[in-house]
């Protein structure tokens, strides 16, 4: 199996660039596979193809695990996941393994990342509270009416 993944929309080309390099990889040592593709942050568990990913793995249909970059699974974490695989005994290959990174150069990376995902949490929670005080607003206005 193969797994790609991007952040967010803006990103979609770099998404197909990943599943073509993986696929062109994959093919060229002979392998069947299937790649599978995910839209969201590297932070986020709950991505369909990373449970369908983890799922496959736990139940033991996958031989090997091909990504383009270690953080493509996930920005923390990944290291669970190789766990998972090698208990497993599924081989993972990563394509580009560029330089061995501190966690302090992985987090400064990661950084804007963490603040985008909790702004959005944030900014939605505001969101569905305000839209509550406009609905009990509007129920106020309608009763006064009547």
């Amino acid at each position: 199996m193969a797994y790609a993944r991007v952040s967010s929309h803006d990103q979609k080309a770099d998404l197909e660039r990943q599943k073509q390099v993986l696929e062109l990889y994959c093919a060229q040592q002979g392998w069947t596979f299937e790649v599978v593709a995910d839209l969201g942050s590297g932070m986020n568990y709950q991505k369909t193809g990373l449970k369908r990913l983890l799922s496959a793995v736990i139940g033991g249909q996958v031989g090997r695990l091909v990504v383009t970059h270690k953080d493509r699974l996930l920005r923390f974490g990944a290291e669970l996941v190789f766990a998972i695989c090698e208990a497993k005994q599924v081989d993972v290959i990563i394509l580009n393994q560029g330089e061995d990174t501190t966690f302090k150069e992985d987090l400064a990376k990661a950084v804007p990342e963490i603040i985008a995902v909790f702004s959005a949490r944030l900014h939605g929670s505001w969101s569905r509270k305000n839209q509550k005080i406009l609905d009990d607003v509007r129920r106020t206005v309608e009763a006064a009416r009547c």
